[in-house]
């Protein structure tokens, strides 16, 4: 069934509020129900099966008389379990947001996006799930994403602050003990996710940020206990994770949250015979709803081209860690 439908009377403020930001909300409404809206200003083309359809028009009209201020999470799920609708199977979820639209962030850099189907792919889980991982080689942008995307979510107002977290395990080498606060001595461990907030932001705003709570660092040795609600947060080396760090991690997610969860299990830092805790949740989470996996390669390497034929060098000679 196809049915066109236009919301009265015209708001262009509450519909923004109702789409949410990239229409993100428009793409839980499509998952949760099993319809796909097309909008054109406040006229939607909506097809499914009539009753899906029904309980759409119903929910987009009782959305945008709740729209005149933005829409969080916790009332889109209320609202969406109040609909009827069932938890979207990740594929659908996916389907909803694989309309080959290129995904573009808001960032210092106007053009930011995806290079290679892979990296679209990675951007399209982020928007459209709670949870993500990317996993693959150095320079395939991994991190690099997520923090653009933490970024373009904190521009927005989609979420309220940005959380940085990473194992403190040295690549191989003994450090000792480092001087300074708790700050200065994680700070080495997470550069890589400072320099990409530099690069997205620029070094006053990222100060700024920091001083007024917009960004916060969380050492994950210190998560356990918390919920973390209206954040964006970013487990960076995820493959230095134990098992046990990674399941406390994971539930630390609250309402109106993202997670990404990054890492290279090519490149795995702890102790022999330690189980990877990222290996692990590959295979353990594969089937939840919810959660979504893009896989990088060589292929998606977007630094130096030498840098890809050393990935593909190693990955053609694996170690016996790395099986």
């Amino acid at each position: 069934m196809i049915r066109r439908h236009t919301l009265a009377p015209s708001d262009h403020r509450r519909l923004a509020h109702l789409c949410g930001p990239l229409d993100a909300h428009l793409r839980a409404i499509e998952a949760a129900l099993g319809v796909t809206l097309a909008r054109r200003d406040d006229s939607f083309r909506i097809d499914g099966p009539r009753a899906a359809v029904e309980r759409a028009v119903a929910l987009l009209d009782r959305l945008y008389e709740q729209a005149s201020a933005p829409i969080g999470e916790r009332k889109l799920q209320f609202a969406l379990a109040e609909a009827g609708a069932s938890p979207a199977a990740p594929a659908a979820a996916d389907e909803a947001v694989d309309g080959g639209e290129r995904v573009v962030l808001h960032t210092r850099h106007s053009d930011l996006t995806g290079r290679t189907p892979n990296q679209m792919q990675y951007l399209r889980q982020i928007l459209a799930h709670d949870i993500t991982f990317g996993i693959g080689p150095a320079g395939t942008g991994k991190t690099f994403l997520a923090v653009a995307c933490a970024v373009d979510a904190l521009e927005r107002h989609g979420v309220q602050r940005i959380v940085l977290t990473r194992p403190a395990v040295e690549a191989g080498e003994r450090l000792g003990f480092l001087p300074g606060d708790l700050a200065q001595k994680v700070d080495p461990y997470l550069r890589p996710l400072y320099d990409a907030l530099y690069d997205l932001m620029g070094f006053d705003r990222v100060a700024k940020a920091f001083e007024r709570g917009l960004i916060e660092i969380a050492p994950l040795a210190f998560m356990r206990g918390r919920t973390l609600n209206h954040a964006f947060v970013i487990l960076d080396e995820a493959q230095n994770t134990t098992r046990e760090q990674m399941k406390m991690f994971l539930t630390r997610i609250g309402f109106g949250s993202k997670c990404v969860v990054t890492g290279d299990v090519s490149q795995v830092d702890l102790p022999k015979g330690m189980a990877s805790g990222l290996i692990e949740a590959r295979h353990i989470l594969t089937r939840v709803d919810g959660l979504a996996f893009t896989d990088f390669t060589a292929s998606d390497v977007v630094r130096h081209p030498l840098v890809a034929r050393i990935v593909e060098a190693y990955d053609a000679v694996r170690g016996p860690r790395e099986a």
